[in-house]
């Protein structure tokens, strides 16, 4: 099952899971009002899961990829690993199920702190369009993951500030509603 805490403001290690002392845990219920959606799935029949067909067809979820994130694996690595890392949004919501290995989302919350969101083989999780976020591996430093789009893949990302995005709008719109 997913676990989510707050993060510590240590500046060491990024695979580190940065616990504060003592642990702050977020719950599922804490996510979803910031409008994260968490599933748990069988990664290991990923490729003929009625679930995970029933959620592309509901979501409408047209197009998907693998990656592998592991530095025999992505090509420019240590490029693609600090860019994953600076914090932004994207326009469109985010979809990433874990099909082997680990690692973390964090998420901004309402009040701007960061909350750490381990993920491991069978967690798919939805980040929505606006919310700042990042990911990192673990120090296990692989993972294989499943993309998810609604349409044709759009990877831009727009490093913070985007505050005056249209998606960022929506979002906040979407926070102060849910308050």
């Amino acid at each position: 099952m997913v676990e989510a805490w707050y993060m510590d403001e240590s500046q060491e290690d990024q695979r580190a899971p940065h616990r504060q002392r003592p642990n702050r845990a977020v719950s599922l219920e804490q996510l979803r009002r910031l409008g994260v959606v968490y599933r748990r799935l069988d990664a290991d029949n990923y490729e003929t899961d009625p679930c995970l067909k029933e959620i592309r067809r509901a979501e409408n979820y047209s197009w998907m990829d693998i990656v592998t994130i592991h530095k025999d694996k992505l090509p420019n690595y240590e490029e693609k690993i600090k860019t994953f890392y600076e914090e932004h949004l994207h326009l469109d919501d985010e979809i990433r199920y874990i099909l082997e290995g680990s690692g973390y989302f964090d998420v901004r919350d309402k009040d701007d702190k960061w909350i750490r969101i381990s993920m491991e083989k069978g967690d798919m999780i939805t980040l929505p369009a606006g919310i700042y976020h990042r990911f990192t591996l673990d120090e296990n430093n692989y993972v294989k993951a499943m993309r998810l789009f609604v349409g044709e893949p759009v990877w831009t990302a727009y490093n913070r500030p985007a505050d005056d995005s249209p998606a960022r709008k929506q979002y906040m719109k979407f926070l102060a509603e849910d308050a």
